[in-house]
């Protein structure tokens, strides 16, 4: 048995959203200030600019982290490397190199409690069922998923994409029923979701962070021909078609 105090129960920390079991947790003010980093400390609290970590509660489900995310642990946990044989780990470290994630994402299981590392970055949960139970998501956006979702690699449906759309040629996909958290520069308030039935979206840029597996990713003309795409100014644009939904975050996403 453990008991812990001063931490989520302090009155410096305010939980951010629960889902699953992950708890997001927020630093409201920095107090291990010195007089050489004061000034920075008071405006980074002034514009939001805070601590955050994510809390994993394994009584409620087996974890998945990103590689060297774990903080510290406690009580009944035990970590694996989640490789189920050599075929496995081959798969594993393809999947890595090709999508610039961690080619062997530990595996944590038991009943104690996890902790990640604290990040400045925001923090925000999702459940794949509300996305059809498959999410691509962009690079370097994963953090941590329950481990009953499979993770996949996921190829654009055509070469110029990699080169031409601001985005790599593979994704992380994450399939099955389960949350997930996900690192990102903007805060869920600001992020855009649309729906799609049947339509399209076209965006100039490499805005959009997360989308359904069930939509075709590609990379076209703007226009109908290369004297239209350059007469609007717009050139190529990443074009996502289909049935499904697309997260946005047109506030930090592909600014120059």
């Amino acid at each position: 048995m453990y008991q812990i105090s001063n931490f989520t129960n302090n009155d410096d920390v305010k939980t951010l959203s629960e889902l699953g079991a992950f708890q997001v947790i927020e630093y409201q003010r920095d107090l291990s200030v010195m007089p050489s980093n004061a000034a920075t400390a008071y405006f980074c609290n002034v514009m939001n600019v805070r601590k955050r970590q994510l809390v994993c509660d394994l009584s409620k489900a087996h974890v998945t982290i990103q590689a060297g995310a774990m903080q510290w642990m406690l009580g009944n946990v035990s970590a694996t490397t989640g490789i189920k044989g050599v075929g496995d780990l081959l798969g594993k470290a393809v999947r890595g190199k090709v999508t610039g994630e961690s080619a062997i994402k530990p595996e944590y299981t038991g009943d104690g409690l996890l902790v990640l590392e604290p990040t400045y970055k925001h923090l925000i949960l999702m459940d794949a069922a509300d996305w059809g139970g498959s999410i691509v998501l962009d690079d370097g956006l994963f953090l941590a998923c329950d481990s009953n979702l499979k993770h996949k690699a996921v190829m654009r449906s055509n070469l110029s994409s990699a080169v031409a759309g601001g985005e790599g040629l593979f994704n992380l996909s994450l399939n099955g029923n389960g949350i997930f958290c996900i690192e990102s520069d903007c805060p869920k308030e600001e992020l855009i979701e649309i729906t799609l039935q049947n339509d399209v979206l076209k965006v100039d840029g490499n805005m959009a962070i997360a989308w359904s597996g069930s939509l075709d990713f590609t990379v076209e003309r703007s226009g109908k021909s290369l004297i239209g795409s350059a007469a609007s100014g717009e050139g190529l644009v990443n074009v996502y078609r289909g049935t499904g939904k697309v997260l946005m975050a047109p506030v930090t996403k592909g600014i120059a």
